[in-house]
Parts: structure tokens; C-alpha cells; sequence
């Protein structure tokens, strides 16, 4: 087949990787399966995004999914180049198709080499490994927006953070059963996520049946319903990670199973493997009948490190999530405003940051659980003590989303993203200098200062249904201004929308491979926020989908806003807390009750 033959494909280029090696030969009779993610049938109007009207799975794929047409072609096209289909998929518009390395790298125009690389959590893997752009048929030329799996190099971290049992950090701080939390947090009474199915997304790791007994045993709560579920070849590995995506799969089950023991969870385990396992583990949640409440996802990575292609193809398949019904949770990463990038610039977090998901962040709650009151809530930042920072910041990927105009999200920061105080670690003291823009906030987990507000109002105005959240990726656009950060260049969509506790000095208390950890991270606000939103569903008989239009409502800068707990002290490097939304903590940690109070009004 000549090149003639081949088009390029648009936002498939890979970048080098800088510490890829050569790791022996690349058998090209070695079989593999793609996903290709086709264009819509017709776009997917924001207003129906945004509900209230819930889509069915059929209803999705009728009006906004794959046409016959297209599917036809591509199965046509590829079929007489030797390829086989293997799974057709049209309401989220996905094509598997299989054959041999050496007819793949063929048919999409790739040099296709084994080497081995760092994960983002730094264990050495082996993988495939391209570099530059795809090609595609020149019949499939619009037709085919994504082929993913070609590349199988491991793009998403786990955003937990264990703390060490010798530690400083261990020595002098507190950990919670994540009920206890839920408690604190006022998550209403008399429900429980009865009724209700909560997905789980994990990339890696597995759980075991008897971890599940001895952990809710001792916390005296039944063993929830939970099902693990194979994407692209993955499974359930129990002990398989350990010191990684074990403790990652066993927080979040632990997380909902306690704040939300009557819902079902649903574990979704697909490969860390580029884009590929990631989007196809979202839209077979999404997909699923019935449809989950909310879809929980600690998983991510800074949003420039991704493909244009896999960036648009999880930001596609998490709004026909919200188009059916389903608020998709996801962690706001536990770097700081940098990320963990080592660029010295401002960087947020993928999934995080798309439109269409619920950004988690991170908080240090310091707590009298008897009395079931919080002394202290503060922005997590222990960079100083090496034990992480809550991610946050503006995106320079997807526009400001209409229902975030009146928030005060500000302009980017253009400068460094590493200099971060240890605001919320000491005892009221200041935190240090931020990036270029920003200011270090006030540190502490001491009881003097307003550390956050409470707020138990009856009413609160929500926007029209119609409000419509910003689309594909592309160079955010135009700036408001906020606290926390200076002037930088042009803004775009602020994360996260919500916070909750996630400083692992302050962790959770859960049970992984035959032990009893703390752990952190905004992994553990996503599921903690998945297991409210199960019960405040369970209360209302609702679905909410993309929640943000509701929870955004008659925001303007510097007020906070009902059901939530404004945290107003400390920072995250680049930005700092304040009054109303932040880039630290977004709209708050949540006041359940309260919350719950105005959703059903």
C-alpha cells in the first residue's frame, strides 16, 4: 500500500520520551487490539450535557452516537487490509479491531519499537513506543477521530499517598475511619447509597474478599456488594502492587463501602497502557445498564501530557457519562499546583480538569470525632515534610465553562508551580512563598484562625437548565479575576470544583493485602464524593450528571457558597485559599446535609 494511500491523523502525535531505551525486539506477529473512537452523528448539545433531561444508553447512541454508515466503512476499510473487527460499540462510538503488530503499525502508517520506561510512579516497564504522528486510510479522513493502544506506555498515576509508619508525619498526626468522615462532613442521615451503583475506575492492583471481611468486620458496618470487572484483558490482580495501585483499588472500595454502604460498586480494572484501557474502562461504566450514580476515578496525569487524541476521546466519553445521568468524580492530583512536572511551571490534572467532571481536591481536617465536630480545615499542603500538596489551578486545555463565569476563577499563573508553603503544616503558622503570581497562605492546623466557614441556608439559586460547559479541548480563553493569583495569561476552567479531607497526616484508615494503613490523597476525596452523591440520590430519587451548573449557581467571586464548608487558609504552591472558590479547595469540602437541603428545593 502506498503512502498516497494514508492521511495524517489530527492530535495523534507522541512525543519522545526521554527515558525510553531499547528493550530487545518487537515480534511483528504478536497480536494486539486497537480502539478507534469515531466522529458523532450529531454533536452533543450542552444544554442536554447539562440536564436536567437524563439520556438512555439507546437514546445516546441514536442521536449522538456512531452512524451505521461510518461503521460500516471503517469495518469495510479495514477488514480488506487484513484486520479483524472485534466489537462494535456505537453509542460510544468505539471500534475494536485486532490483528498482528506488523499489520497494525502497517495499516496506521507507524513505526512500532519495545523499549522500557519509568512509569509515572517510577517502577521500569516495558512497552510498545512510537513517536510522532498516526496515519489513517484516506477513506476513514474525518470518519476516525482516535486510534488508541498502539503506544502502550503507562500515561496515569494513582493519586494516593501513604504515610510511612516511621515518619515525623506519622508521629504527630491523626488518621479517620472514612465513615467517621462521612460524619463530620454531615453526609445525610438515614441514607445510606441504598439503590444505588457506584463505578470504580482502576488501572492496575485488585482486592481481595477476605481484605473486604476484616476491614468492615472491624469497622462494623456488612460487606458491600462489590464486583470486579475485566476491561481490554485486565482483571482483578490482588497482591499483584502492593506498595501501589493495591493500595489505590482497596482505598476507594474502602472509602465508599464505608460512607455509602448500601451502594454496589462496580471496579473497573483496565491496563495503564497510554489512552486505550483508561477511555474504554470510562465509557463501558458509563455504558453500563443500569447506569451508575457517579463514576469514581483517582487516577490522572498532567493535562499536557496527554495526546490531543486521548485527551478529546476521555473528554468525550465522560460527557456522555454526564448525558446519562452520571457525575463522574474525579482526584485533582496530589502534587500542587506543578503537578509533578518539573518544569517550574503551573500544571493541572487530567480527568480532572475536563468540563464534564467533578474536580476533587484536597484539605487537612483536624476533627473531634466523639463530638463529631471539625476544630480545623485547611488546604493540604505537607510539601515541606515531602507528603504531597492538593493539585489545583486553571486549565490551559478547556475553556471557562459558563457555569464557572461568576466564580472569580483567575488568570493562569505563568510562573513556577513548584514553590510551595507549608501551609497546613504547623500550628498557625505562614506558609511560603508561591509561584510567580501567587502567595503562600496562611499555614496551620491551630484552632485560632477562621480556617473554614460553615453554612446552613434553606435556598440557594440554581442556574437555567440550559447552561451549557465549555467543549473540546483547546488553548483556554479569556480571564477573570480571583484570589490567590496574580496576573498570568489567558484564563480557563478552574480546578477543582470541591474538596474534602485528603492530607495523609490526617489520612484514612483502610486495609490492603493483609494490613491496616493510613492513607491520603485526593484518590480518597473522588470515591468520598462518590458515596455522598450516591445517598443524596437515594434521598432525592435523582440523578444529577454534570452537578456543577447546580453547585455553581448565583456564585459570584468571594462568597461561599451553601453546603459547603469554604476553607479560606493555606495554599498549594501557585495559588492561595480565600473566601468563595479557589483554585486550592474549589467551592469547599461538603456540608451533606445542607447540600442535600438545597438540592431539593
Amino acid at each position: 500500500m502506498s503512502d498516497e494511500s494514508l492521511v495524517r491523523l489530527a492530535g495523534s502525535e507522541r512525543a519522545p520520551l526521554a527515558d525510553a531505551r531499547p528493550a530487545g525486539e518487537l515480534d511483528p506477529s504478536e497480536r494486539a487490539e486497537l480502539t478507534l473512537v469515531l466522529r458523532r452523528r450529531a454533536e452533543l448539545p450542552d444544554g442536554v450535557i447539562a440536564g436536567p433531561t437524563v439520556l438512555t444508553s439507546d437514546e445516546l447512541a441514536e442521536r449522538y452516537g456512531a452512524d451505521p454508515a461510518d461503521v460500516d466503512l471503517v469495518s469495510q476499510t479495514l477488514t480488506g487490509r487484513g484486520l479483524q473487527i472485534t466489537a462494535v460499540q456505537p453509542g460510544s462510538r468505539r471500534v475494536k479491531v485486532a490483528g498482528t503488530v506488523g499489520e497494525l503499525a502497517g495499516t496506521f502508517g507507524v513505526t512500532l519499537r519495545q523499549v522500557a520506561s519509568p512509569d509515572p510512579g517510577g517502577r521500569v516497564v516495558t512497552h510498545r513506543y512510537r513517536e510522532g504522528p498516526l496515519y489513517i486510510p484516506a477513506a476513514l479522513d474525518g470518519i476516525v477521530m482516535a486510534v488508541l493502544g498502539l503506544d502502550t506506555r503507562p500515561q496515569a498515576r494513582a493519586h494516593f499517598r501513604s504515610v510511612a509508619a516511621d515518619s515525623a508525619a506519622a508521629a504527630q498526626g491523626t488518621s479517620y475511619a472514612p465513615n467517621q468522615v462521612a460524619d463530620l462532613y454531615q453526609f445525610p442521615a438515614g441514607t445510606t447509597g441504598a439503590g444505588q451503583t457506584v463505578a470504580v475506575i482502576e488501572l492496575g492492583g485488585g482486592f481481595a474478599a477476605s481484605d473486604l471481611d476484616t476491614y468492615f468486620n472491624g469497622l462494623g458496618i456488612a460487606v458491600p456488594s462489590v464486583t470486579p470487572v475485566s476491561v481490554d484483558g485486565a482483571s482483578n490482580a490482588p497482591g499483584s502492587d502492593p506498595s501501589g495501585a493495591d493500595i489505590e483499588v482497596n482505598l476507594d472500595i474502602d472509602v465508599i463501602g464505608a460512607a455509602a454502604p448500601g451502594a454496589k460498586q462496580l471496579v473497573y480494572f483496565a491496563p495503564n497502557n497510554g489512552d486505550q484501557g483508561f477511555v474504554d474502562a470510562i465509557s463501558d461504566a458509563a455504558q453500563a445498564s443500569p447506569a451508575p450514580i457517579a463514576i469514581s476515578i483517582s487516577w490522572g496525569q498532567s493535562e499536557d501530557s496527554w495526546t490531543a487524541q486521548g485527551l478529546t476521546s476521555m473528554n468525550a466519553a465522560i460527557s456522555d457519562a454526564a448525558a446519562l445521568g452520571i457525575t463522574v468524580c474525579v482526584a485533582a492530583g496530589d502534587n500542587g499546583s506543578g503537578d509533578g512536572v518539573t518544569d517550574g511551571e503551573v500544571h493541572v490534572d487530567f480527568p480532572a480538569s475536563s468540563p464534564y467532571a467533578l474536580g476533587c481536591g484536597g484539605t487537612k481536617l483536624v476533627a473531634e470525632v466523639p463530638a463529631g465536630t471539625i476544630s480545623s480545615e485547611v488546604v493540604w499542603n505537607e510539601t515541606a515534610a515531602g507528603e504531597g500538596a492538593g493539585g489545583g489551578g486553571v486549565s490551559d486545555q478547556f475553556a471557562l465553562p459558563s457555569w464557572q463565569a461568576t466564580a472569580g476563577v483567575p488568570a493562569r499563573v505563568s510562573g513556577t508551580g513548584t514553590g510551595a508553603g507549608a501551609g497546613g503544616a504547623g500550628t498557625g503558622g505562614t506558609g511560603g512563598t508561591g509561584g510567580t503570581g501567587g502567595t503562600g497562605g496562611t499555614g496551620g492546623t491551630g484552632t485560632g484562625g477562621e480556617h473554614h466557614r460553615h453554612h446552613h441556608h434553606d435556598r440557594h439559586d440554581r442556574h437555567e437548565d440550559g447552561a451549557d460547559a465549555a467543549g473540546g479541548p483547546g488553548l483556554a480563553a479569556g480571564a477573570s479575576s480571583g484570589s490567590g493569583a496574580g496576573t498570568g495569561s489567558s484564563g480557563g476552567r478552574g480546578v477543582p470544583d470541591v474538596a474534602g479531607n485528603a492530607d495523609p497526616t490526617t489520612g484514612y484508615q483502610v486495609y490492603a493485602d493483609g494490613k491496616a494503613q493510613v492513607v491520603g490523597g485526593t484518590s480518597a476525596v473522588a470515591p468520598l464524593w462518590a458515596a455522598l452523591i450516591s445517598r443524596v440520590a437515594e434521598a432525592t430519587g435523582q440523578r444529577f450528571g454534570l452537578i456543577q451548573p447546580t453547585l455553581y449557581g448565583g456564585i459570584t467571586p468571594g462568597t461561599d457558597v451553601v453546603g459547603f464548608n469554604d476553607i479560606t487558609s493555606g495554599n498549594n504552591g501557585a495559588y492561595s485559599a480565600g473566601r468563595g472558590w479557589d483554585a486550592c479547595t474549589g467551592l469547599g469540602s461538603p456540608d451533606g446535609t445542607a447540600l442535600l437541603k438545597r438540592l431539593q428545593s
